[in-house]
């Protein structure tokens, strides 16, 4: 119950700041936000139960299109828990090969969330920049997934193709032009009294909170917690690389947007050093022709764009999984939206939406 002045207020689920179909109904005093509750599952497919009934190889398509702005990351969690159920050796160039295409992916789906972020809170310019690196990167992806988006060419055990001849000249170009624009970026944002004003001391969480709720990525280290998958359970070739995790001090949606600002630097320097030690060698480890996986579970999880991926496998030993069960970044992390927002204005639940990044199919799986 409500007292008489207050309304409540749907936002969504075609409201451009909802990212897709989310609907967060929101009580209102005025602009002031008393409650919010977040209503989902426009999108929902009904995925996890269609991994059910379909053979291990066939599964793997599926989690391209979950969050489809980091389908390589998607792509690598799955392939990853099967070989670590399975106890499959993958090559060391094909541990290199997929490090440089998810830390590229990180980069890519970054520069969608700084685009549409920006444009969220009205910053223009800045989703016209973003979208212009983002290109370059679709570009290297087209070469070598055959698309840009749906992007898929992990396999259980290693890649089922070699990276193009000018893989390597493409993916150094980019690096060497991405700092000077990075700065632009910058340039444009971090003195700007618009963007300051919408983003200092809005949707702040603290350490406790977050990690209370389970948050993971940049709602996580925006409040100062050191905690990336890719350091605390390295996976692939990580721990030959060296690499930081930024971190903020505030837990605001302001020291959300610097953490994933300096994540794209740190994303840059690994895909450099990736692409020096990339050894020769051959990108798919002996598997067998029937992929069956020993009975038993296992828990397996990456570090995504968004924050940790996490699948929890459970076999009976047969060629189909009995249960296969996600751990969303996305999912996690829109749950604390509520605790962000009660007290803001209602253009504050823009700006926090945004700050969250999040993607509805990875949420309405």
């Amino acid at each position: 119950m409500f007292d008489a002045d207050q309304m409540v207020l749907s936002m969504g689920p075609q409201h451009p700041s909802t990212h897709g179909v989310l609907r967060v109904i929101l009580k209102l005093d005025g602009e002031r936000v008393v409650d919010l509750d977040c209503d989902i599952g426009y999108l929902h497919r009904g995925a996890e139960k269609i991994f059910e009934n379909r053979l291990y190889p066939m599964i793997a398509p599926y989690f391209d299109r979950l969050d489809y702005i980091a389908a390589v990351s998607n792509g690598l969690l799955y392939v990853e828990t099967v070989e670590k159920a399975m106890g499959i050796e993958v090559p060391p160039r094909a541990q290199y090969l997929r490090v440089i295409l998810t830390e590229l992916n990180r980069l890519s789906s970054h520069l969608l969330w700084l685009a549409t972020h920006a444009l969220d809170i009205g910053g223009f310019t800045v989703f016209l920049y973003a979208f212009r690196e983002r290109e370059e990167i679709l570009k290297i992806f087209e070469n070598f997934f055959g698309a840009r988006l749906t992007c898929h060419a992990f396999r259980i055990g290693g890649m089922t193709y070699d990276a193009y001849p000018e893989f390597e000249a493409q993916v150094r170009a980019f690096c060497d032009l991405f700092p000077k624009r990075l700065e632009e970026y910058e340039t444009l944002l971090n003195e700007n009294r618009i963007w300051l004003g919408r983003t200092v001391g809005i949707g702040v969480i603290s350490a406790e909170d977050a990690i209370s709720l389970g948050l993971t990525g940049a709602p996580l280290r925006g409040s100062g917690v050191d905690y990336d998958v890719r350091k605390t359970d390295p996976y692939e070739c990580y721990a030959d690389l060296e690499f930081d995790i930024p971190i903020g001090e505030n837990g605001d949606t302001f020291d959300r947007y610097l953490v994933r600002m300096e994540e794209m630097r740190q994303s840059r320097r690994i895909i450099m050093q990736a692409l020096d030690r990339l050894p020769d060698g051959p990108v798919m480890g002996k598997v067998p022709k029937v992929i069956r996986v020993p009975a038993g579970e296992v828990y397996h999880s990456v570090e995504g764009p968004k924050g940790e991926l996490g699948l929890y496998l459970v076999s009976d030993g047969g060629t189909k999984p009995y249960r296969l069960r996600m751990r969303p970044s996305s999912f996690v992390n829109l749950g604390a939206l509520r605790k962000m927002a009660i007290g803001s204005l209602v253009s504050d639940v823009v700006a926090v939406i945004g700050s969250l990044d999040i993607v509805l199919g990875e949420i309405d799986r």
